[in-house]
């Protein structure tokens, strides 16, 4: 069972990272689907995609959940039925979660070049423009795409501009932590951030800060 990493950030929140390896068929051995999702399943194309939504439910076993105990509500977000605050994140051979007491948002990207191209549309270019080659920019790019991407699911608002609404506060490219928060309408939260890189991927988890 390849649980690549656990990660207790405090007392009340824990990120789990799968590292997808197995086959569709080995990973849906003991897990049990709700109607609605095993149609759901059934009816996506990609392998990987199949493949990376059994590996979270083998996550939330980890953790004492099945399908059963989770829900989605009218914007897409997810949700356990005792009332702790859930993340789901997928990208080609990696999934992960995040279960705290708090609102949290949880996001992993494989680490591409093609990034750099579309950098202006979500961060000011002033966040990026002084590092030293293209290698930089793009992992620099990938933890703010990640940040802003954890942070849109956690307050999960539609609409919300990643370049307007969503502001992450300037970091060394070596951090592993910094703080952001968004404003949308009058409503204003503010949001810790932690990094984790490894094997080409970026991954980004943010906690409500109350």
């Amino acid at each position: 069972m390849p649980l690549y990493k656990t990660i207790t950030v405090n007392p009340s929140t824990k990120v789990l990272i799968w590292k997808i390896s197995e086959s569709f068929e080995a990973l849906s051995e003991g897990i049990k689907l709700t109607p609605h999702c095993s149609k759901r399943v059934l009816g996506m194309k990609s392998d990987l995609h199949r493949r990376g939504f059994m590996s979270i439910r083998h996550l939330l076993a980890l953790e004492g959940y099945s399908d059963f105990d989770l829900f989605y509500d009218e914007n897409g977000k997810p949700h356990l039925i005792d009332d702790k605050h859930i993340s789901i994140t997928h990208s080609f051979n990696f999934s992960a979660i995040v279960i705290s007491d708090f609102e949290v948002g949880i996001d992993i990207e494989k680490q591409r070049p093609k990034i750099r191209r579309i950098g202006h549309k979500f961060t000011p270019m002033n966040a990026y423009l002084d590092l030293p080659d293209d290698e930089a920019v793009m992992k620099k790019l990938t933890k703010v795409w990640c940040a802003k991407e954890a942070l849109y699911k956690s307050f999960s608002v539609k609409g919300i501009s990643f370049l307007k609404n969503i502001y992450v506060e300037n970091f060394q490219l070596e951090s592993t932590q910094t703080t952001s928060w968004v404003r949308n309408e009058g409503k204003d939260e503010v949001y810790n951030v932690w990094f984790e890189e490894f094997e080409g991927f970026t991954l980004a988890y943010a906690i409500i800060d109350k």
